[in-house]
């Protein structure tokens, strides 16, 4: 069974993951950590459970789930891993970073380009890849079958989606892709999202007001 353990960072009140396995191997997802104290909770957090980092792991690109990239690939000696079609959202963020006022941004190099039908697989830990554009051009979710989770970024959020006025984003397409894709998995499967609390999809298929199942 995994253990997922959230933390909630930067001015965005972005939610970032770090899933491990009984072992103690894990990856940590969407590292949205930019000021140093934010580093080192995710730093105590994995010291005080022995955990070793295995990868790092965006869902997509926006600024406030790529902040943490570069310093945690360069102290845990890490890969990092992107969806595909997310590489020109990830560079071009130096050059949108300060219209947010973020200074100091680094760039870290993608070692690895994610695709669906492929696996991330963490001991017995196995999670789906799938391809949910619409927020940005390349949004993946990782979903795991047998526990039922789904780690969601901004596709689906408690209640409502995610926004779709940024560079890449498509209303249409998000819309259409949380119908056919996201609510066709069971009632039951629990979604982990890079923002506010978690849900349920059949939780959202009842009160999500901008799609309903």
């Amino acid at each position: 069974m995994m253990t997922i353990h959230s933390f909630v960072f930067n001015p965005f009140y972005e939610n970032t993951y770090v899933v491990h396995s009984p072992t103690g191997r894990c990856v940590i997802i969407d590292p949205g950590c930019y000021e140093d104290f934010e580093y080192q909770e995710v730093f105590d957090y994995l010291s005080m459970n022995e955990l070793k980092v295995e990868a790092v792991i965006n869902t997509h690109c926006h600024i406030d789930h790529v902040l943490g990239n570069e310093r945690l690939k360069k102290k845990y000696n890490v890969p990092l891993k992107i969806p595909k079609n997310e590489l020109e959202i990830l560079n071009a963020i130096p050059i949108l970073a300060p219209q947010w006022g973020i200074t100091g941004f680094q760039t870290a190099e993608v070692d690895q380009f994610l695709v669906e039908g492929e696996k991330i697989i963490l001991d017995e830990i196995v999670f789906e890849i799938l391809e949910v554009p619409g927020h940005s051009p390349g949004h993946q979710m990782f979903y795991n079958k047998t526990e039922k989770i789904l780690i969601g970024g901004d596709v689906l959020f408690r209640e409502s989606i995610g926004r779709t006025d940024l560079p890449g984003g498509d209303h249409s397409t998000l819309i259409t892709n949380i119908q056919q894709k996201v609510y066709s998995l069971p009632d039951d499967v629990t979604v982990f999202p890079g923002h506010g609390p978690s849900t349920t999809i059949g939780h959202e298929k009842k009160h999500n007001p901008f799609v309903k199942g």
